[in-house]
């Protein structure tokens, strides 16, 4: 079998999610909290906040922007930014969802979901920074 070097094998598409190689963009797996009522599909770069407190934690993410009263049935949870999706990641209504998610890098602002309807707030951005994700403001070409 001979192979041919001028042929292309494959390729690599660049969405402009990471803007920088420093701080390395690590990677970890998450759970993301079951769907409430209807399937949905979580785009890479979704920012996630993990449920850290209140009557309806339960250690899990959703998406940054999540009305904790729709999605644990009390108000006084809290989410807070805590990573940023690093694939596609179906989450369905039957059970939580596992995903990879980046709990370090540098990243591009203008390139990260929140939830519709949502703005990323300082606090949100804070909260990143503290567990090692930076976000810059970068030119889209």
């Amino acid at each position: 079998m001979s192979k041919r070097l001028d042929e292309t094998i494959g390729t690599v598409g660049y969405d402009g999610l990471i803007v920088d190689n420093t701080p390395d963009a690590d990677v970890f797996t998450v759970t993301i909290r079951k769907e409430a009522s209807a399937a949905a599909t979580y785009k890479r770069g979704t920012v996630l906040a993990l449920s850290a407190s209140g009557t309806g934690a339960d250690g899990k993410m959703v998406i940054l922007g999540t009305d904790p009263h729709k999605t644990s049935g009390t108000a006084d949870e809290v989410l807070e930014a805590n990573c940023v999706l690093a694939d596609d990641t179906d989450v369905g209504t039957a059970a939580d969802a596992t995903a990879l998610a980046y709990r370090t890098g540098h990243f591009a602002r203008n390139k990260l979901i929140v939830k519709t309807g949502y703005t990323m707030s300082a606090t949100d951005e804070e909260n990143l920074r503290k567990g090692g994700i930076l976000l810059s403001g970068a030119l889209e070409y």
